[in-house]
């Protein structure tokens, strides 16, 4: 990241609150479980799948834990009320992972075992380094019991390919990104283009043992690398689908779309969206400078 786009990207986390959220409100459904299902049935209506995800982080107890449970057990409640063509992503340390690891696996055994009931599949978020033993781990003691759960791998983290040969050998699904989290250069790669190189290397490894592949990234190099792949290996259709953020992007989503293959939006909601909407712009300096930029023309016509 430039030095202008670190001076940028700070001048917007120092903005009152209500400026960042008026900005950054079409990378969020809204506050609310119902503003999620209006985004979702607008998706579906176009042929485009999402991902719910309710927003929240830094939880401090079991009571907070166990509050953000029900809302994903309310989601997908919603998800089979309404028929929606949308699935669960949650994150572990939000079903507190970082409090206790056998809480956290028996509060995402719970949300696994009602998506189960409903015909659903849940997505298990990956985080920063610190948890990615521990988000391993509960999602294999999930995984032995239910089949309707997946993971994610991140490109950028050097241990990533080692993990998916692990990883395969039970028939994994999986969302595969470059990753966001800011992590020391011994473990994660900071070169561009060799953290394209090890997306491509790791998908290809993924879709060669036959693993389903969430192939999420708004990069179009690698999006035009992953099409190439598909053709090579002849992977069939229902073996992968891409995956993109709600409001990035949205001429590669619909090419996607047009092209005949499947796309998924990730669509988070809650009140808790204003460490979701900081960290992503901390991620794409683009969208600061987009804020920056309305607002300063904002009122001219």
């Amino acid at each position: 990241m430039s030095i202008i786009n670190n001076a940028i990207v700070k001048a917007v986390t120092l903005m009152p609150k209500p400026i960042v959220g008026f900005f950054s409100k079409r990378y969020i459904a809204g506050d609310t479980l119902e503003d999620g299902i209006r985004t979702v049935q607008q998706l579906n209506s176009k042929g485009i799948y999402a991902t719910l995800d309710v927003l929240g982080e830094a939880i401090q107890n079991r009571q907070e834990a166990i509050h953000y449970k029900n809302q994903a057990i309310e989601v997908l409640e919603a998800i089979d009320k309404f028929k929606l063509k949308a699935n669960l992503s949650i994150k572990p340390t939000q079903m507190g992972l970082n409090i206790n690891l056998d809480f956290a696996y028996e509060q995402i055994r719970e949300i696994v075992a009602k998506a189960k009931e409903i015909q659903s599949f849940v997505r298990i978020d990956m985080e920063d380094s610190s948890t990615t033993d521990n988000t391993i781990e509960v999602y294999k003691r999930v995984f032995q019991e239910f089949k309707n759960v997946g993971i994610v791998i991140q490109a950028y983290l050097k241990r990533s390919l080692n993990d998916v040969i692990i990883l395969n050998k039970i028939g994994t699904n999986y969302r595969l990104c470059k990753g966001i989290y800011v992590e020391p250069p011994t473990i994660a790669l900071k070169d561009r283009q060799a953290i394209r190189d090890n997306f491509m290397r790791i998908l290809k490894q993924m879709f060669i043992d036959g693993n389903y592949v969430g192939i999420a990234t708004h990069d179009k190099y690698l999006i035009d690398e992953s099409y190439k792949l598909i053709k090579e290996l002849n992977i069939p259709k229902d073996k992968f689908e891409f995956q993109m953020l709600l409001g990035v992007r949205e001429d590669l989503r619909d090419k996607i779309n047009n092209d005949g293959y499947k796309i998924r939006i990730y669509v988070p909601f809650g009140k808790d969206w204003y460490a979701y909407s900081i960290r992503r712009l901390k991620e794409n300096p683009s969208i600061a400078r987009h804020i920056v930029k309305s607002i300063l023309t904002f009122g001219k016509a």
